[in-house]
C-alpha cells in the first residue's frame, strides 16, 4: 500500500532505458522512453515520445490497479466542468522479454513541482495555491473519490496561467473504501489521527500536511507524541504561524468539506489584506472648492499657461547653456 521504501532496482517497470521503446499489442502505438518521471505501489510513469508528441506513459504490474486508474480518468472525462489530471490518451498491453504489462498513456503537462514554483514566485502564492488545491478536492469528492495518495510528488503547477494539477491518479480511492495507496508523511493513520477510510477529511490531512511540508522541506519522523509534535512544528515556523488554526483543525478532521476548509483559508487571505485600523490615516479634509470640475475654459487657460511656463525655462535653460560654451570659447582664445 505504501509507495516509500518500495526497491526499484529489483523493479522491471521501473528500469526502462533511454529508448527503449514500447509497442502496444492491441492498438500498435509505439512509445520511445524519454525518462522516468516518478513510480509508486502501482508503476511507474515515464516521459516519452510519441507520434503525437510528448506523453506521460504509467506501466505497472496488476492489470487490475491500472484498469482502476484508466476508469478514474475516463470518469473524470465525462464529468463536466472538471480538469482535475492529465486526459487519457491510450490503453493497452506491452508483450517485453520478461512478460506482458499493462500501461496506459495520458498527456504530458508541463510545469514545475509546487515547492519549487513557490521558492521562484515567493510566499504570497503560498495561500493561493492551496486555495486552488482546496477548489479540485471539492470537485473531486463531489464525485465520489478520494485523492489517497496526495503530495507534492503528484503535484503540477502549469501556466501561466498558474493552476494546480496532479499527475498521478494511482491512490485515488472511492469514498467509503479503504485508501489503496499513501505516503507515510501524509498519512493521518500514521500519525494515529485517524483511519485510512477513503473521505474528504483523509485528503484535507494530507492537504495540511503539505502545508507543514513546504517550511519542513527534509520532513521529519513520528515522535512519542504525534499530533503534539505536529502542532509544535506549526507554531514554530514563522511561515505557518498565519494559518496555524486551519492546519490545526485539518490535522484533527474537524473540516467535513474542502469547501470549508476553503471558506477559512479564503477569510484569513482577506483579513491579512486589510489595514490595520491603527494604520489608517485620518481623513483629510478638501476644501471645497477643489472638489469642483474646471469648466473647459479653466482647463485651456491653465493648459496654455503651463506651456508658457514650460517654454520660458527651456528657453532660459537653453541660453545658459549657449553662454557657458562661448565663456569656455572666449577663454580659449585668449590662451
Amino acid at each position: 500500500m505504501m509507495n516509500q521504501g518500495m526497491d526499484i532496482s529489483k523493479n522491471p517497470v521501473c528500469n526502462l532505458v533511454r529508448g527503449e521503446r514500447i509497442r502496444g499489442k492491441w492498438h500498435h502505438n509505439e512509445y520511445a522512453i524519454r525518462r522516468l518521471l516518478g513510480y509508486g505501489a502501482t508503476g511507474a510513469v515515464y516521459l516519452a515520445d510519441s507520434a503525437r508528441g510528448s506523453v506521460a506513459l504509467k506501466i505497472g504490474h496488476d492489470s487490475m490497479s491500472i484498469t482502476s486508474e484508466v476508469n478514474v480518468l475516463k470518469h473524470f472525462s465525462r464529468v463536466q466542468g472538471i480538469v482535475l489530471g492529465p486526459s487519457l490518451i491510450d490503453v493497452d498491453d506491452w508483450n517485453s522479454t520478461s512478460g506482458r504489462y499493462p500501461f496506459y498513456v495520458m498527456d504530458y503537462l508541463k510545469g514545475e513541482n509546487v515547492f519549487e514554483f513557490l521558492d521562484r514566485n515567493g510566499p504570497e502564492w503560498f495561500g493561493i495555491i492551496i486555495l486552488q488545491l482546496l477548489n479540485s478536492l471539492q470537485k473531486l469528492h463531489e464525485a465520489g473519490w478520494a485523492f489517497g495518495d496526495l503530495k507534492p510528488d503528484n503535484l503540477l503547477v502549469t501556466g501561466p496561467p498558474y493552476k494546480i494539477r496532479w499527475i498521478d491518479v494511482g491512490g485515488t480511492t472511492q469514498l467509503g473504501r479503504s485508501i489503496k495507496e499513501y505516503t507515510e508523511f501524509f498519512d493521518r493513520g500514521y500519525w494515529g489521527l485517524g483511519s485510512r477510510v477513503a473521505e474528504p477529511s483523509y485528503d484535507l490531512f494530507s492537504a495540511a500536511m503539505i502545508m507543514i511540508n513546504s517550511a519542513y522541506p527534509a520532513r521529519f519522523q513520528k515522535k512519542a507524541e504525534p499530533s503534539r509534535q505536529l502542532f509544535e512544528a506549526v507554531r514554530k515556523s514563522g511561515k505557518l504561524q498565519p494559518y496555524e488554526s486551519i492546519i490545526k483543525k485539518a490535522l484533527q478532521g474537524k473540516y467535513k468539506s474542502a469547501e470549508e476548509m476553503k471558506h477559512d483559508l479564503l477569510l484569513l487571505l482577506h483579513h491579512d489584506r486589510q489595514p490595520a485600523p491603527s494604520q489608517k490615516s485620518p481623513p483629510v479634509k478638501k476644501p471645497a472648492a477643489s472638489t469642483a470640475k474646471p469648466s473647459p475654459q479653466q482647463t485651456t487657460r491653465q493648459v496654455r499657461r503651463q506651456k508658457k511656463k514650460s517654454w520660458a525655462f527651456e528657453t532660459v535653460l537653453l541660453f545658459t547653456f549657449f553662454s557657458i560654451l562661448y565663456l569656455f570659447y572666449m577663454i580659449g582664445q585668449t590662451m
